[in-house]
Order: structure tokens, then sequence, then C-alpha cells
């Protein structure tokens, strides 16, 4: 089980580790000088700070928790104590930018239930100095200040944040394009998962969807969103499950849309 002194000292060492990472990330000369590996394929890449960041992340986390999991981008699975949280780490989500001194990525960590749940969320903007934070039922913070989702009433005249599935469109996504255009919703693609769907958290952007929900880059960013007053559909989405993010005041608008374009209602018997 997990109390609310283990919270605290989680956000405690949660936001040391997202200042490290942080300046680690810009000292890396946005990836340009170091060399750049394939993973899965060409738009799935590593770099030397990717592995570096999650190294000493781990490192800091096992020292710190050593009952609790850890699940992260570049090395994988360390099981944790029965029925203990987990730590979930994406060390630079964004790596493409971040290789191409594209000023568009971030640090992503969060904590976890052992039933998936998240408990804790991060996501550090190295760039412009911002790191968004939430504990579960403590409603969302950026750099301290409490923040809340646009009180926006409908999509049209505001932005939508999405991204491909690495360089692939994914199903459904063109469709959903074409609906948000009709309304003058305007689309930004720019590159981080977490960072796009933090945005709503912000109030920035009226909605966001992904098309494969990923623990490491995903999990921190829903809580923070959520807890910020977003609407999340759905709820918790299984692994590789499409996630859409909505203001409060759009999420019929929004969730009409989705219904009809990414996933659309199983028909009554």
């Amino acid at each position: 089980m997990t109390n609310e002194h283990d919270l605290d000292d989680a956000l405690r060492v949660a936001v040391e580790l997202a200042a490290w990472a942080a300046e680690t990330i810009r000292g890396g000369n946005g990836g340009a000088s170091g060399p750049v590996r394939q993973k899965a394929g060409p738009a799935d890449i590593v770099t030397d700070t990717d592995e570096a960041v999650e190294r000493h992340v781990r490192t800091v986390l096992r020292r710190e928790f050593p009952d609790w999991g850890i699940d992260g981008e570049e090395y994988g699975v360390e099981e944790g104590a029965p029925d203990a949280p987990h730590w979930v780490i994406d060390p630079v989500d964004g790596t493409t930018n971040y290789a191409h001194g594209l000023g568009w990525c971030s640090f992503s960590l969060g904590l976890a239930r052992p039933d998936g749940s998240p408990l804790l969320g991060l996501v550090a903007d190295p760039w412009r100095g911002e790191v968004f934070t939430a504990v579960r039922g403590r409603g969302a913070h950026l750099n301290g200040v409490p923040i809340h989702a646009a009180d926006h009433t409908t999509l049209t005249g505001h932005v939508f944040m999405t991204e491909w599935a690495a360089h692939a469109h994914w199903p459904g996504l063109d469709a959903l394009l074409a609906r948000l255009a009709e309304r003058h919703c305007t689309v930004r693609v720019m590159g981080s998962t977490a960072l796009s769907l933090v945005q709503v958290a912000a109030g920035r952007a009226a909605a966001a969807a992904i098309g494969e929900f990923h623990p490491v880059d995903g999990l921190p960013a829903l809580l923070i969103a959520t807890e910020a007053g977003a609407v999340a559909v759905p709820q918790l989405p299984a692994y590789d499950e499409p996630l859409l993010l909505a203001a409060p005041g759009v999420q019929a608008e929004a969730r009409e849309l989705w219904q009809s374009t990414v996933s659309p209602p199983v028909p009554r018997q």
C-alpha cells in the first residue's frame, strides 16, 4: 500500500530528478553532437542522453524506493515487491525532435498502482523551464501553481493537439483531422506525447488525442490532465488503445467526433 507520506516523498524525488534531467537534456546540445541509433526502425531512435537520463533516474529510484517496480522506455521492467507501486519513465519523450535540435521534448515520470492506475505524474519541459505535476486527488500544478483545463464551450477557434504513431498516421486520424478542419479547430502535431497531453491541463489546448497509449509517456500526462479537470476517453486506456482528452465544456463535441471517426460505438444487439 502507498500512503500520503510515501506520495509526498515520491513527489519530492520526482521534482529533484526532473531538475537534473532538464539540465542534462539542455546540456546535450539538442542531441545533434552525439550518435543516434535505431531501435525498431528509422523513426524509432535513441541517443546517449536518453540512456544516461534513464540510468540515473533508475539508480535514484532504486535507492530511494527499493521495493517499488520500474518500467522505462529504454531499459524495460524491473519488478518490485508484490502489491507495490511501480514507476514509469520516459527519459526523453520526443527523441526525434531532440536529435534534430528542435526544442520540444520532455522528461516524463509517473507512479502507478499494480493495476496500472496513476498515483503521481510529472512532465518537465527542459526548454521552457516548466514542470507539470499531479498527485491523485490533489489537483494539477505547473511550477507549483494550480492549473485547470480551459473553460471553452466549443472546439471552433481553439487548438487540438495530437501525435503521429512514430512516423505514421493511426486508424481514424485522417477522418478526425477532416472533421476538426470543418469546425475551424486548429490541429498541432508537435512531437512529444507527454507535452501535447499536458497542454490540455494547462488550458492551452481544448483537447488532445493519441492513437496508441503507452504508460511510460502517457500515464503521467493523463493524470495531470484529469487532475486539472479534463475528461479522458477512456478513463484509463489499455496499452496501444487510443486516448482522447478534452476540456469539460468541449468533451461532448469531442466525444462525438471521436466516436464517429476513431472509436465507433459498438452497435446495439
